[in-house]
């Protein structure tokens, strides 16, 4: 096919510009129709170059170009892009609505397909015609031939050019599609990852709150009879802490300063329970206080330090809490000066509903980006959490310090 002179004069074209669509979506994005005409310009204008230096290569010596026909070989090669750019919405979608992947459907694609790129191609030769008429007289037909000489000439000339143009329009269109198909089902995964993860949340969410209310429920009743006055005071204590998780019901994360004031209730409660047996130390270092932690994340660890490390033992008792930031990443420790890792103590990490939901909400929130390590020293169970550090909020002034 060429866009050149008529007659023996042939231009090389080469080059196409490609539909922008996709199949079977629910949005398909359309090029906008500047941007397809200025592609199409510049295809057009190269192609024009291309055939004016053809011309002028297959010249015998002495054979001189009309003064117009520089002009005309311009805009007949623009139309050649141009007639195509025109047809290439209705390309596209006949493209999305019978896909060549269709299941079931091949060969009626196919069909429609073989059929719709004859019509182009007609319907291009005959818009190409007609600018030829525009440009001369006859169309540029060459003297010694007749009328359907010239026309099958021109058509089969351009039958394989406007075929291959379909044909890129169509790949191209199902390319597109292919790309925001896989684009929408990363999106899609991604978030149905976030709803199993915030479902999963919610579900260790739940099996924690229960498993905390029921012992600390136990706790009071063992005191109801013995010590009414503190199982009165560890139901109030309680309500303020019932009251506290309610209104966070709805946060996966709060602050650390929040998180150290929740635990403080419940140690209120515990230090209730047992007395002048439990002295509790919490020490924060003020950089680390703003850092976002899990909710309830430290609660279940410090009530396995007091039920395995130091329930049951007469002697004084203690608890130390600590929490600072190192760079970019937030830790928080809990010591105990219990029996450290003995057999009781272990089974409790691998089984105990609190330790094994502290993993797993640690594990949906920050996969391999964290760090739980349990470690014996000096006799008592040391537990440190390291996760990555993130504001939630400025930085209160000052140490937070309880003893």
């Amino acid at each position: 096919m060429n866009g050149s002179d008529p007659g023996p004069k042939k231009a090389a074209l080469t080059g196409i510009s490609t539909a922008r669509d996709t199949a079977r979506m629910r949005k398909v994005w359309t090029p906008p129709a500047g941007w397809v005409f200025g592609v199409a310009t510049a295809l057009g204008l190269f192609s024009a170059l291309q055939a004016y230096r053809l011309t002028l290569v297959n010249m015998s010596p002495g054979e001189a170009l009309d003064a117009s026909f520089a002009g005309k070989l311009i805009v007949l090669n623009l139309a050649l892009w141009y007639i195509a750019a025109a047809m290439m919405p209705a390309v596209v979608r006949v493209a999305r609505q019978f896909p060549l992947d269709a299941a079931g459907h091949r060969l009626r694609a196919l069909g429609v397909h073989f059929v719709s790129a004859l019509a182009f191609a007609v319907l291009h030769f005959a818009g190409l015609t007609g600018v030829r008429f525009l440009l001369w007289t006859d169309a540029g037909k060459w003297p010694d031939a007749s009328w359907s000489q010239f026309l099958q000439r021109k058509l089969f000339d351009q039958l394989d050019w406007s075929l291959m143009v379909y044909a890129v329009i169509v790949g191209a269109s199902h390319a597109i599609a292919y790309y925001h198909e896989s684009q929408q089902r990363k999106v899609a995964a991604a978030q149905l990852e976030m709803r199993l993860v915030e479902a999963r949340l919610k579900t260790l969410e739940a099996e924690l709150h229960p498993h905390f209310l029921f012992n600390t429920l136990h706790a009071i009743s063992t005191l109801v009879h013995r010590d009414p006055e503190s199982a009165d005071r560890m139901i109030s204590r309680l309500s303020d802490l019932l009251r506290i998780t309610f209104d966070r019901s709805g946060e996966a994360k709060v602050s650390l300063k929040d998180e150290i004031d929740f635990l403080q209730k419940y140690l209120d409660i515990e230090q209730t329970r047992f007395q002048d047996r439990l002295t509790v130390k919490v020490s924060v270092e003020p950089d680390a206080l703003d850092g976002e932690v899990p909710r309830m994340i430290l609660q279940p660890i410090v009530e396995n330090a007091i039920k395995h490390g130091i329930a049951g033992r007469n002697c004084g008792d203690r608890v130390q809490i600590t929490a600072g930031r190192h760079n970019d990443r937030l830790w928080m420790q809990v010591r105990d000066n219990g029996g450290g890792l003995q057999v009781r103590t272990l089974m409790a990490l691998r089984t105990g509903v609190g330790l094994s939901n502290t993993r797993a909400r640690l594990d949906c929130l920050y996969g391999r980006h964290y760090r739980l390590e349990f470690t014996d020293r000096h006799g008592g169970l040391s537990v440190l959490i390291e996760i990555p550090f993130h504001h939630v909020s400025a930085s209160p002034a000052g140490a937070f310090r309880v003893a």
